[in-house]
Parts: structure tokens; C-alpha cells; sequence
């Protein structure tokens, strides 16, 4: 047993008259044993040392009897011995004179079943009373106590009769004949339990087990039912402590929930596999089979009561005389007890995180700022924080962004929130598409070249910039590290998506801002085209992945958390919603994110080469433009005697700009169009690829 226990005293096994063993460990002859015994008939005290054959049958009779109540006690007569078989399992047998009346033999024989049994409880009794083995055996060895104090009061009464000679070798079996199941019955489940060395629930299960196959006799059945209810009252004593206060009060192991104290609640921040709420509190194998049913309803009602006492609040479930678990009879009492305190537990824990620590208001808060609900402090915070995010990611200053963000939340409408204080931020040390790789709990479709997925950005701090939350306790068991994590990759993808927005709307502007020169002849019109087109792009999958995915699935959560019963189903509601998300984001498909982040890269790419593009468009149209009234004038002649080679220069630089643009163009038609098959055998088994073809593949069609 992995318990420690008190280890039974010296004394107890080293003087045996303290414990009555002494009767059935003397040996010798029958003479010695009678001597031992200190008990003698007068009338057979002078032919103690004849065989019993030698006297009349009246008298064999009166011996036998005599006998017969000493073995119905453990102890031998002078011419009934005990024979003990040392093997596997010890057995003991009784045995006759072999000279003694064939009738009486037979009529002996019959009651040696009952003296055995007596015996084998007798020493069970005393093996199982000792620290070692547990409250359930305690408990049983406790009841068959009780049960052979009555046994042995019957047979003082019989010994009573005897002496007034009113008792008969058939009376004595007459009065036997009753007992003689129940203690066979007993025998049995002791000797099983002895075979097995069961304790705890084991016993209980032997015992609920053997009374069920006994159904057939009512009185043996009756017995055993009251044996397993005596031992399971100590059982019953933890199990009310576990759902009634969420204590496990189990000094010898025997309860069939564990617990791992090396993990404590603050792992939940800490640890992404969020081992605490499940492992903290675990079943074992061994269930007693009439709480089997309702096994996870007991573990959950205690973690409930646990989480809350850990929290400082001292809950326990209203008691009264009928939610006292002494007893699983057949009107299933303890079942209404159990689902009554679980129902309690669950309320009261379910109201404290909604209520005291306000859940919903935690995740709006988190939806607002790591899934872009409301994002204006981003726009002001990339605004200045763009020189930091630029850098290399391990170049960046954490402390410098985290006082950009602050004056962002103190300068924006998220000052409004009482929790913006919460939120701080944080640089990665890999690209998105790595960090998937850390959800081992989901799955996530495998592509062979995954490797060169990082080779499509530079790692700066725009791609390894993340927000993050500070959660506490009890809010970490719905909110956990696991949790925060998806939120980040979420939050980290819409980042860098807004990122490319920003770069492309500047690119844009610059297109509009030369829009009053005379570009006729120069590639600015197709690349305004092509800008238009990446920023119609970008603005679609922003579009779905917010309006189609985020904020449809976040009210279906939030209708689902307002109805909830425990905390485990806002957990697991919760959980579903961020792995809908994050399926329906893109994220857990890396050949379809594959695509995204290389057209991601192209619009990047672009929006970085504009300003050459355009600067280089206008000086080609300034070079065309002919001087007008200016004919005779000196620098007209210098123009003029230039023309030829002028010409050339303007040629070669209008072909190296139109080429540029025309091979962005083509590269960002050619990848949006490879969207198409991938989104097409795909959207059977994810519908919601469907909405995503819808906005995004119809970008390319207005060039």
C-alpha cells in the first residue's frame, strides 16, 4: 500500500493470551490439551487415556458433545483434533477417534463445516485488525467480530443446556443447522479475500459480489448485504468528506481518487499541457462497483469544492440526516446525496467565476485586444512601434514595446477598460507556422514540404510580435496556458495580416498621390491595378477572418457559456470555440497557410518596392515631356542635341519598370490562382473553405 500506516506493536504479535490466539496454537496430546483447557468431567476423568470406542454409545454421546462445543470454538477436545494443512492458503480440518460410533462420527462430521468456518473468520479477524490493512477491513473485521460474539453467546447457551442434560447430538444439530450457511458464506469471501490480499474497495466489491450470488437464500444474503454496509461505512466516511468538503481524507490509500500534490494551480499559466485540472485529481483502477456509475460525478463535485477552497472561500455542501452516505441499499440513497452535492458544488463554483471573477468580461476583454475586436490601440501602437518591430527579433527591446503599448491602451478608447492593465506583450522566438507545431493536442494536416514554409519572411519583429494576458487563479483552469497560446497564434496571424494592409494602403497612396501628373505612357496604371488587387485580396481574407469566423463563432460560445451548467462545460465550450477558430483561420491546414504567407510575402515585396517604382514612372514621364514656347531658347538646343540617347534612357528604364511590375503581377495571379484546386478539394470535408473561395478567388478577376 503506497500509504504509510502505525505498524502493529510488538506486544500484540508476541503475547498471544492478550488476543485469545493461544487456543488454536496449543499442541499435544489430548490429555495436555484438557489440562490446558482446565476443564474435566468427573464421570470421564479416570479413562481419559482409553480410546472413545470403549464406552457405551450414551456416554460416546455426552463426550462428543462435550467435545463438539469446545471445536465450535477453536479449541480441541480430547477426542476431537484440529489438523492444520500449511500450504498456499492454510486450511484447517477437524478430525475424529477413529474408534468413536459410526453414527456419532457421521453426526460430527456434519458440524466440523461450522467449526472450521469459525476458526478461519477467528483468525481473519485477528490478521485484519492490524494497521496495515486498511478502514475497510478494519470495518469488516469490526462486524464479523460482533457477528462471532453472538456466535459464541449461542454456543454458551448450548453448553448451558448440556449441563442440565437436556442437549442431544441431534438437538445440538438441530440448533446448529441455521448458522451453518451464513458462516460457510463467510468462510468463502475470507478465504478469497485472504487469496487476493484485498483491501479498500476490493473487499467490498468480494463482498457485494458474493451477496448477489447468494440471491437464492434470503438469510445469507441479508448477512452479507449488512457485512459489505459495516464496511463500507468507513469508506463512506471518506467519500463524504471528498464530496461533501473536497478533502481526501485517506490516511491508508484506499480511496479510489488520487491525488498529485507535485502539481500545484499555478502550472496552469505555466504549463501548455494544463496537466493540473486533470491530473491533479485522478481515478484509480480499483472502484467499488456500486459507485462505478457515478464515479466521474464524485471526482468532479470534489475538484469542485477544491478549486473554491483554494480560493480562499470555505463551501461545504448542506448536510442533513438523509445526505448521510452510511448506506447503498437497494433504494440507491447515496446516488440522490451524490448527484445532489454535485449539483451544488457545480453551481456555486460556476457562480464565483462568473460572478466574483466576472469570466465573460475576461474574454471580451481578450477577444477585444488579442482577436482585433476593437482595434484602434494597434493602429496607434504600430504607428509607434514600427522602428522597434523592424528589427530582428532578437535585437528588439521587450521593455521599450511594452511601454509603446501602454501609451497606446492610455491614449485609445481600451483606457475605458478596467482590465487593459492585464495585457502585456511579448516577441516570440519563431515564425507562426513553427509555433503550430507546439498544439500537439490537435490535428493538423502534414505536408511534406513544410521546412521551407519559414523561408518565405524575414524574421523581424512583425512576425514574432505577440500580446499576451496575465490570468489568474480561478480563472487559469478555463483560461490556461493552452488556451492563451491559441489566442496568441490567432491574434499573431491578424497581426501580421494588418501589418500588410498598413504597407499596402501605403502603396496605395503613394499610386493616388501621382494621380495629377501626366502618367500616359508609363506602368503606373497597371501597377495602381495591381495594387488594387493585393489590397482587395488582404481585405478579403481580414474580412473572413473575422466577420466569417471570429465573431460568429464567439457568439455562439458566449450564448453557450450563459447556459452552462459546471465548469467543465464552459471549458470545454471554450476550448471548441478557439480550435474552430484556429481550423477555420487557416492555421491547423499548412498547405492552405503555405499559400497565404507566400502571397503575404509578395504584397510585402510590392508594397517595399512602390516608391522605386513610382519615383522611377514619374522622372520617365518628366524626361518625355517637350518644352513648349521655349523653341530658341539655349537649353531647348542642349534638349534637342540629347533626343537620341534621352530616348534610349527613357526606353530602358520604362522596360525595367514595366517588367518589374509585370512579374508581380504575375506571380500574385499565379499563386491566388493555385488557391483554387486546394480550396475546391477541400471545401467537402471543411464547408467553411467555401465562404473563404467566395471572397478571396474572385480578387484576381477585375485585373
Amino acid at each position: 500500500m503506497e500509504s504509510s500506516c502505525p505498524s502493529t506493536p510488538r506486544w500484540n504479535l508476541d503475547r498471544p493470551f492478550l488476543t485469545g490466539r493461544f487456543h488454536q496454537e496449543i499442541k499435544g496430546t489430548s490429555r495436555f490439551a484438557a489440562e490446558a483447557k482446565g476443564f474435566s468431567l468427573d464421570s470421564f476423568s479416570s479413562g481419559l487415556e482409553n480410546p472413545i470406542g470403549c464406552y457405551d454409545a450414551a456416554v460416546q454421546e455426552l463426550i462428543v458433545i462435550d467435545d463438539l462445543l469446545f471445536a465450535l470454538v477453536g479449541i480441541e477436545g480430547r477426542y476431537i483434533s484440529i489438523k492444520r494443512v500449511h500450504g498456499k492458503v492454510d486450511t484447517v480440518t477437524f478430525q475424529v477417534d477413529a474408534s468413536m460410533d459410526l453414527a456419532l462420527q457421521e453426526l460430527a462430521k456434519r458440524i466440523f463445516p461450522l467449526c472450521e468456518s469459525f476458526l478461519l473468520i477467528d483468525q481473519f479477524v485477528e490478521s485484519r485488525s492490524q494497521f496495515k490493512n486498511g478502514l475497510v477491513n478494519h470495518a469488516f473485521a469490526a462486524a464479523l467480530r460482533a457477528l462471532l460474539l453472538d456466535y459464541q453467546a449461542m454456543v454458551a447457551q448450548l453448553e448451558h443446556q448440556f449441563r442440565l442434560g437436556r442437549l442431544s447430538i441431534q438437538g445440538l444439530w438441530f440448533y446448529c443447522q441455521p448458522m451453518m450457511g451464513s458462516m460457510q458464506a463467510l468462510s468463502n469471501v475470507i478465504q478469497k479475500a485472504s487469496a487476493n490480499n484485498c483491501a479498500g474497495s476490493a473487499v467490498l466489491n468480494l463482498l457485494q459480489s458474493q451477496a448477489k450470488a447468494m440471491a437464492g437464500d434470503n438469510a445469507v444474503r441479508s448477512l452479507l448485504e449488512k457485512m459489505t454496509q459495516s464496511a463500507s461505512n468507513a469508506y463512506f466516511s471518506i467519500l463524504e468528506r471528498w464530496i461533501y468538503e473536497g478533502v481526501i481524507d485517506d490516511p491508508y490509500g484506499e480511496f479510489f481518487i488520487a491525488e498529485n500534490k507535485s502539481l500545484q494551480k499555478e502550472s496552469l499559466t505555466q504549463d501548455y499541457d494544463a496537466k493540473y485540472w486533470r491530473q491533479r485529481y485522478s481515478l484509480k483502477d480499483d472502484i467499488p462497483s456500486f459507485l462505478a456509475n457515478i464515479a466521474g460525478t464524485i471526482l468532479t463535485t470534489g475538484k469542485y469544492l477544491n478549486v473554491m477552497r483554494e480560493c480562499g472561500y470555505t463551501v461545504q455542501v448542506p448536510m442533513s440526516e438523509n445526505s448521510k452516505l452510511m448506506t447503498f441499499g437497494s433504494n440507491h440513497q447515496y446516488l440522490e446525496c451524490v448527484k445532489a452535492a454535485y449539483e451544488f458544488s457545480s453551481g456555486e463554483l460556476l457562480n464565483l467565476i462568473k460572478e466574483k471573477y466576472d469570466l465573460i468580461g475576461k474574454l471580451r476583454s481578450i477577444k477585444h485586444y488579442l482577436l482585433l475586436d476593437q482595434g484602434d490601440f494597434l493602429v496607434h501602437f504600430m504607428d509607434i512601434a514600427r522602428e522597434e518591430l523592424l528589427k530582428k527579433h532578437d535585437e528588439i527591446s521587450v521593455e521599450k514595446l511594452q511601454s509603446l503599448l501602454d501609451l497606446a491602451l492610455r491614449t485609445t478608447a481600451a483606457a475605458a477598460d478596467p482590465c487593459h492593465e492585464d495585457l502585456t506583450c511579448c516577441v516570440e522566438r519563431s515564425s507562426v507556422l513553427k509555433g503550430l507545431s507546439r498544439l500537439k493536442d490537435l490535428d493538423i494536416r502534414k505536408v511534406s514540404d513544410n521546412h521551407d514554409l519559414e523561408e518565405l519572411i524575414s524574421i523581424t519583429g512583425l512576425e514574432t510580435f505577440s500580446l499576451s494576458y496575465k490570468i489568474q487563479w480561478p480563472l487559469s483552469i478555463v483560461i490556461s496556458r493552452k488556451a492563451l497560446t491559441k489566442y496568441q497564434l490567432i491574434f499573431r496571424f491578424l497581426f501580421h495580416c494588418k501589418h500588410v494592409e498598413r504597407q499596402l494602403c501605403g502603396a496605395w497612396q503613394m499610386h493616388q498621390g501621382v494621380r495629377a501628373l501626366n502618367t500616359r505612357g508609363t506602368a503606373i496604371s497597371r501597377s495602381s491595378l495591381l495594387c488594387r488587387s493585393m489590397l482587395r485580396f488582404i481585405n478579403s481574407l481580414l474580412h473572413y477572418l473575422t466577420f466569417e469566423v471570429l465573431e460568429p463563432n464567439w457568439h455562439v460560445m458566449h450564448g453557450r457559456l450563459q447556459t452552462a451548467k459546471s465548469i467543465d462545460e464552459v471549458i470545454r465550450h471554450h476550448d471548441f470555440f478557439l480550435d474552430k477558430c484556429l481550423r477555420e483561420c487557416l492555421l491547423l491546414l499548412p498547405e492552405l497557410i503555405k499559400k497565404v504567407e507566400k502571397l503575404k510575402s509578395l504584397c510585402l515585396q510590392y508594397a517595399a518596392a512602390t516608391q522605386w517604382l513610382i519615383s522611377s514612372s514619374v522622372d520617365i514621364a518628366k524626361l518625355e515631356e517637350q518644352p513648349d514656347g521655349s523653341v530658341g531658347s539655349e537649353k531647348s538646343k542642349q534638349r534637342k542635341s540629347r533626343n537620341p540617347s534621352q530616348a534610349q534612357n527613357v526606353m530602358t528604364r520604362n522596360s525595367s519598370v514595366t517588367d518589374s511590375i509585370l512579374k508581380f503581377e504575375k506571380e500574385f495571379s499565379s499563386e491566388l490562382q493555385s488557391l483554387r484546386p486546394i480550396l475546391s478539394s477541400s471545401s467537402q470535408a471543411e464547408p467553411y473553405l467555401t465562404h473563404l473561395a467566395q471572397w478571396i478567388l474572385g480578387v484576381g478577376n477585375d485585373q
